[in-house]
């Protein structure tokens, strides 16, 4: 289901609220890359774009922070009901989890500083392949909150299950590892740390999922069963 949201009396505020929802693209967008440049630098063990993700984290947060500013200014100078207040409230949700999603997949770009042997490049290999699942899961919600599609986000919510799987599966790997390999443990606690710093990216997507279904169909679903939502649409 796709939601119109140029329906304003005002063109000028419609505008902004437009100007505003294309800002917090953008920055999803540079979120994006800075996720899949981080996945890239630990698959292939590059220090060089692991750098570049670190450099780049503080235009993902300038953003963050103009876009709060665009919010503010737009609930004081138009005092927003109903629909665009919900808007303006998912876009101010929205910017926060994306984020943190950077600090997140800064985090996953230090490991990429580590050097591993031949058999941790194996785990590496299982973190990249959680990671692109993620990264599909950051792109299908970034295009759901594009078209405010409520059925698209509640299939990228329904996603965040099959992330938590892999994510137990893959720390069950690794600790394994450590308990044969004891020596293996400080650096090894590094690959555990951006493994979860996945898991809690497919967290934030599923938040943004929830912040759009809020949108288009005014229910806070937050802590609501798969069923509740599904029936809600």
């Amino acid at each position: 289901m796709e939601h119109n949201i140029n329906k304003h009396i005002s063109g000028r505020f419609n505008e902004e609220l437009e100007n505003v929802r294309n800002h917090v693209l953008s920055m999803g967008g540079l979120v994006e890359q800075q996720l899949n440049l981080a996945l890239d630098a630990v698959s292939n063990c590059d220090e060089n774009k692991a750098r570049k993700v670190s450099e780049n984290d503080y235009q993902v947060n300038a953003m963050e922070v103009s876009i709060d500013e665009e919010c503010t200014r737009i609930i004081a100078k138009r005092q927003p009901a109903a629909s665009d207040l919900r808007l303006v409230v998912a876009i101010a949700k929205t910017i926060a989890d994306l984020e943190r999603i950077g600090d997140e997949a800064e985090r996953i770009a230090k490991v990429a500083l580590d050097s591993f042997t031949k058999d941790q490049q194996d785990l590496l290999v299982n973190v990249e392949n959680m990671g692109r699942l993620v990264s599909q899961m950051l792109h299908d919600v970034l295009d759901a909150f594009a078209r405010m599609d409520a059925q698209r986000a509640f299939e990228v919510h329904k996603e965040d299950a099959k992330v938590d799987r892999e994510y137990e599966a893959l720390t069950r790997q690794i600790m394994t590892y450590m308990m044969e390999d004891p020596r293996s443990i400080p650096k090894i606690m590094d690959l555990i740390w951006s493994v979860r710093s996945l898991e809690r990216i497919g967290d934030r997507c599923q938040n943004i999922a929830e912040y759009v279904i809020y949108f288009v169909n005014g229910k806070d679903i937050r802590h609501t069963s798969q069923e509740d939502i599904e029936k809600s649409l």
